[in-house]
């Protein structure tokens, strides 16, 4: 049997032999330190580029104190599987596991639900050197825990949070409001109500209808709320709204939704009350889920730019602080069928 050889990995160590310099410098010279002159640097990079030695990134992080590792937390709802959970959340994943490799870092991903087996040390552990925190609004203990790790000092980072005094990154809801309620008073309609809420402990809803509702006070009309009930799945809720304001004898020629899986829900119930989007009835969600694309018609939503929110979550978690201004994602209109051309 023949035996073969696994291939010499090359080190720091042969750059130094083949430059003729020490370990320490092969080091300094690679990490850019300006206490190494320009020529000994050009004699470390050529060795390095003949061996074809290549830095160990995750190495000299470690060597600092650092792990290279970004811990991504995905609340969810109690007793929910994660199939279930909203797809508008995998898209911000996606890009904040983008974003973390841009910047040189891995991530470490956590779906977490119980209140019983929450973790969030990963510091502690010496597991990632921040948290990035993301998911339902409903997981009450959930964000509390998180809050108080918060208190103790950790590095977190939040997607939107029921807290303003920590550190969020958070959608431009009151000018995505403001869009989706001017796209829809441009197409012609005018009974334009919004189906949300305004006591939501996250502030995105509640932001989300203030756009709305300043859109319609400068154009002259009276903002109307339909509230949804936050115990129900989210297109339920839709569902539920649109049943509540036919019931009610309330006349609306469309529907700014805080949230496309309860514009999905919408929709179901418009199609089941025989009223024809977009001629009868407009409709926007917000988010830019995928889904959306599938729908009858395609749903028009406000879609953060999820490439800009990836990159927001990193920076902050890695220490570029910023004033709440400078916190906001830019959104834009995501046009499909559900509103008039």
């Amino acid at each position: 049997m023949t035996r073969t050889t696994a291939p010499h990995r090359v080190t720091s160590f042969d750059v130094a032999a083949e430059a003729g310099v020490s370990q320490s410098t092969v080091s300094r010279a690679l990490a850019g330190s300006s206490a190494i002159t320009e020529e000994t640097r050009a004699k470390v990079v050529a060795a390095a580029e003949k061996l074809g030695y290549v830095v160990d990134a995750r190495a000299a992080m470690l060597r600092r104190g650092q792990t290279g590792t970004i811990a991504v937390v995905m609340i969810c709802r109690r007793e929910t599987a994660v199939s279930d959970i909203n797809p508008f959340y995998f898209s911000l994943l996606g890009s904040v596991s983008a974003a973390a490799a841009e910047a040189g870092y891995e991530t470490l991903v956590s779906f977490q639900s119980d209140p019983e087996s929450l973790s969030g040390r990963y510091q502690e552990r010496g597991q990632a050197d921040g948290v990035i925190v993301i998911g339902t609004t409903t997981n009450d203990a959930a964000w509390a825990y998180f809050r108080e790790l918060d208190d103790r000092g950790a590095t977190l980072t939040f997607w939107s949070s029921p807290y303003e005094d920590i550190e969020w990154v958070r959608s431009d809801n009151f000018e995505g409001g403001q869009i989706a309620t001017h796209s829809l008073l441009e197409a012609g309609y005018r009974k334009i109500v919004h189906v949300g809420t305004t006591t939501s402990p996250h502030r995105q809803f509640a932001e989300r209808y203030e756009g709305y509702a300043a859109a319609m006070e400068k154009a002259g009309l009276e903002p109307q709320l339909e509230a949804i009930d936050e115990s129900d799945s989210r297109e339920e809720q839709g569902r539920k709204a649109v049943s509540s304001l036919i019931d009610a004898g309330i006349e609306f020629d469309a529907l700014f939704v805080a949230n496309d899986n309860i514009a999905l829900g919408a929709l179901e119930e418009l199609a089941r009350r025989g009223i024809a989007v977009p001629d009868q009835c407009g409709i926007i969600g917000f988010d830019g889920i995928r889904a959306g694309s599938y729908s009858t018609p395609p749903l028009t939503s406000i879609e953060p730019d999820f490439e800009i929110a990836g990159s927001m979550l990193v920076r902050s978690v890695l220490g570029d602080k910023r004033s709440p201004d400078e916190r906001r994602v830019p959104v834009h209109l995501l046009s499909r069928g559900s509103v008039r051309a």
